[in-house]
Parts: C-alpha cells; structure tokens; sequence
C-alpha cells in the first residue's frame, strides 16, 4: 500500500442503486457503523487513481441485506445518477477515522509490527489479526511471520504487555508452550 492509500479510510462499498431517488446501498466495511449517519461529505475511490470529494444529503442504516448504509449523495437525484456509484467505495481521511479508547487498536496499527518476547528477541512480524467469535466474544489473534513459520498469539493483555504501534512493536510475554503450538516442524 503507497502512502497516499493509506491516508485514507474505507468506509464502505457501494453495491447497487436503492430507491427511486438517488440513493445507493453500500456493503459496511467499519465496526463503527453508526458514524456513516452522521458523515456530512465523503471522499469516494474507483479502487485505482481517481478520488473525490462529494456531500453526503443523507445516510441511515438498513438491517435488510445483513446490514447495509444507504447514501444519498448531493447531485445523485435518479437510479441513473446512483448506477454510477456502484463499485466505489466511501471514505474518510485517516485523520478522520474513529478515536479508538486506551487499550484499543486498529488492525492496520498492528499489522506489520515487530513482535518481540520479554527480553527483546525478535520473535517475527505480525502479518494479520484474526477475529474469533462473534462481535468482542472471543479474543483476537495475532498471526505471526516467524522463521520457524505461523505462530498466533492471543491478542490478551496478559500477554502482550506492551503496544506500542508507533515503534511499531508488540513485547509478548507468553505462557510456557504457547509459542510451540503453532509451529510447523
């Protein structure tokens, strides 16, 4: 990802027209759904080079469809003007994007990160985080590039006892036998 990509926040994905007036259904792609009804402009990306900036007249959350934003953006007043939207996703600068609590990161803040034990052996780099369970059921899981290959660490406080995605790294401190588990022999 260039640095111009990752100045920017996707929000969501338009899917397909919706109504008569306009409006467009889009796929949600943040855990914050709520702050869509609230966006007073956008910045919409075709997924290659071509961004802009366009006024949101309004947003409202449908539960139809497993959950889905309906935009209706300033100048779109037809299922023509909306057929043009589909495919681009809504954004938001990444300065704009939701101010997470103590304690609490973006998966993007934590991808790339060293990962180093109590000590300060460099143990790999974090290459994704996976969910476990429905909504904050189960706790995340980092999955780790090693030279030994994939080891997941609970993403618990009791083991990464400290993040700091600044510098770019997470110290573990793990219980005996948990970095054994996943390696591959």
């Amino acid at each position: 990802m260039n640095s111009e990509e990752s100045s920017y926040v996707t929000l969501a994905r338009i899917v397909r027209p919706q109504g008569r007036r306009g409006e467009v259904a889009a796929e949600i792609l943040t855990d914050f759904p709520d702050r869509l009804k609230h966006l007073k402009s956008a910045i919409l990306w075709d997924g290659k080079a071509n961004r802009r900036s366009v006024s949101v007249r309004s947003c409202w959350l449908s539960m139809s469809h497993g959950g889905q934003a309906v935009f209706h953006f300033e100048g779109s007043d037809s299922i023509s003007d909306a057929e043009k939207f589909v495919g681009l996703q809504v954004q938001v600068l990444f300065k704009d994007r939701v101010v997470l609590p103590e304690g609490s990161y973006f998966i993007s803040d934590l991808v790339g990160c060293d990962v180093l034990v109590a000590g300060g052996k460099r143990l790999g780099v974090v290459r994704d985080v996976q969910t476990t369970g429905e909504g904050t059921a189960g706790t995340p899981l980092l999955s780790v590039d090693s030279p030994q290959g994939e080891i997941l660490i609970p993403l618990a406080v009791e083991i990464c006892t400290k993040i700091d995605p600044a510098a770019r790294r997470i110290e573990i401190s793990p219980p005996e036998g948990l970095l054994d588990l996943n390696r591959r022999e």
